[in-house]
């Protein structure tokens, strides 16, 4: 009787924690998708304005930093949704938490610190999914096996 009364507590446990990610999951995959869209469909009229002098970064760049933030959202929550290659959603969310300790080099170095803080944060949640993902609540993958 004491081991199923122990049993429940870490099922609870483990179901707060699976909806906890996915929560996480889906805002940063919001977030991601709605900062890759703008980077790939802003003119680039825009991108030159708004950047440093002399800072150099280019379009080529920034439409490739969106895309990858595009496809990052993408992984967050397509391959758990579907239970195909589930995997991939805390390779997604650690490829995620790389690009963010690069944009916190890159604010750093602008001494924008207002960004690094929301730059280290989005890192943290990428960083806890894919730790979640992997370590405490992994999503299986979907059986093939017909009945």
């Amino acid at each position: 009787m004491n081991t199923m009364a122990r049993a429940q507590p870490a099922i609870g446990a483990q179901k707060k924690m699976n909806y906890g990610l996915w929560t996480a999951q889906v805002l940063l995959a919001v977030v991601f998708a709605v900062a890759g869209f703008i980077k790939l469909t802003i003119s680039a009229a825009v991108i030159a304005h708004s950047m440093p002098a002399g800072f150099g970064l280019s379009i080529p760049l920034m439409r490739f930093i969106g895309f990858a933030e595009v496809a990052g959202a993408i992984g967050l929550i397509l391959p758990s949704a579907t239970r195909i290659l589930p995997v991939l959603t805390p390779v997604a969310a650690g490829a995620l938490a790389v690009v963010m300790v690069l944009a916190a080099l890159l604010h750093a170095s602008l001494s924008e610190i207002g960004s690094l803080a929301v730059v280290l944060v989005l890192g943290a949640i990428a960083l806890f999914i894919s730790w979640g993902r992997t370590k405490r609540v992994p999503i299986p993958a979907r059986s093939n096996r017909k009945m």
